[in-house]
């Protein structure tokens, strides 16, 4: 008699017994060639038990599941380099750093301009950590460093990268649940950048996202965008001449207006805090979380504003007008309800300016770019 039994990897076939021949197949790899025969008699007449068929099946069903978690692991093990900017790094930048760096294959800090004093704690984590640490004497603004940050991953042969403010703080599992979105995403080879779910760490609550046609956001922040290197080929890196603020709406619109797409993962969490909205403000009634920025950023804020406006209106003039919409929201929040108003008021205007007179690139308004 001939018999075929089926066993798992691991499990020994009961050798000994007589007339029977045996099949000892790893069902947890679908190649044919994956089984090897175990002869136990010389008896060559099939017979196929129905229980062997029954344990087949039951078998096949358990490992669909665990050949979806195989390809999973697949997915997250895509080389990933992690890009985190710092300006005055605290002591808690460094819990993130810790955070990070085992989600990811590479890890590179760019600083802009910090003290010896602030860079030391880092210059250590550095060493003991084994992550990338570039140190510029000056303040090269969020475009320059990420733009740095970008070909030391490209210079290092890394496929994908994911950037992060300093104050970001990722949740378990984040670069995971990441790459899971891409995978399951119909259009993935399209995607130029996937951002995850923002949460305030104030309030817990996630900012309004508006949403194309496409389903995928239409605007983004840098921090926690995960972004295949071939987007920068094809486009470009970040624009410098923004310095500061804008410079991640910027890029999302160029993305989109080349013809690719941006999409998000909803089960990747960031928590991340716009400006300093840390307290609440009632005006007429009215409850609202102004961003607290500095004088310095309220001049970028609107400069870079109107440069946007001038560069994507003509493609994209519905998104331009709700953009605008939502800025001048925001900076009426900042007159009512901050601090310094005169000053912000009045580098608000000179950003206008500059952004309507085609002005672009650092001004030195002062070494405050919170």
């Amino acid at each position: 008699m001939l018999r075929l039994n089926f066993y798992l990897p691991g499990e020994a076939a009961p050798f000994g017994r007589p007339s029977a021949f045996y099949m000892v197949l790893d069902l947890r790899n679908p190649e044919p060639c994956a089984g090897f025969l175990v002869f136990c008699s010389s008896s060559f007449k099939l017979k196929m038990v129905c229980s062997d068929l029954l344990l087949v099946f039951f078998f096949w069903c358990a490992n669909r599941r665990e050949s979806r978690n195989c390809r999973r692991q697949w997915v997250t093990a895509k080389p990933v380099c992690a890009v985190i900017v710092t300006y005055h790094p605290t002591a808690k930048m460094l819990e993130n750093v810790s955070v990070v760096l085992p989600q990811v294959q590479g890890l590179v800090v760019v600083d802009n301009g910090s003290s010896s004093d602030e860079l030391q704690p880092l210059r250590l984590k550095s060493q003991t950590l084994g992550f990338q640490l570039i140190e510029n004497g000056d303040n090269l603004g969020v475009a320059g460093a990420l733009n740095q940050g970008l070909l030391w991953a490209r210079n290092n042969g890394y496929p994908w990268v994911i950037f992060f403010d300093q104050d970001s703080r990722i949740t378990e599992g984040f670069i995971d649940r990441m790459f899971a979105s891409w995978e399951s995403h119909p259009g993935r080879e399209r995607i130029g950048s996937i951002h995850p779910k923002y949460l305030d760490p104030e309030t817990g609550t996630e900012p309004v996202v508006r949403r194309a046609s496409d389903g995928g956001p239409v605007l983004s922040l840098t921090s926690g965008a995960l972004m295949p290197l071939w987007i920068f080929e094809k486009i470009g890196d970040f624009a410098t001449e923004y310095f500061i603020d804008c410079v991640d709406f910027e890029y999302c619109f160029r993305i989109r207006a080349a013809g690719y797409l941006i999409a998000d993962s909803r089960e990747a969490v960031l928590v991340h805090s716009a400006g300093h909205a840390n307290k609440s403000v009632n005006f007429l009634g009215f409850h609202f979380r102004p961003t607290h920025h500095s004088a310095v950023r309220r001049y970028y804020m609107s400069r870079n504003r109107v440069a946007l406006y001038r560069k994507y209106f003509r493609i994209f003039p519905r998104w331009i007008l709700q953009f605008v919409s939502d800025s001048l929201r925001e900076t009426i929040k900042c007159f009512v309800g901050e601090q310094d108003r005169a000053r912000k008021f009045r580098n608000f205007l000179l950003g206008v300016w500059d952004g309507l007179s085609g002005k672009m690139g650092r001004r030195d308004l002062g070494s405050e770019c919170n």
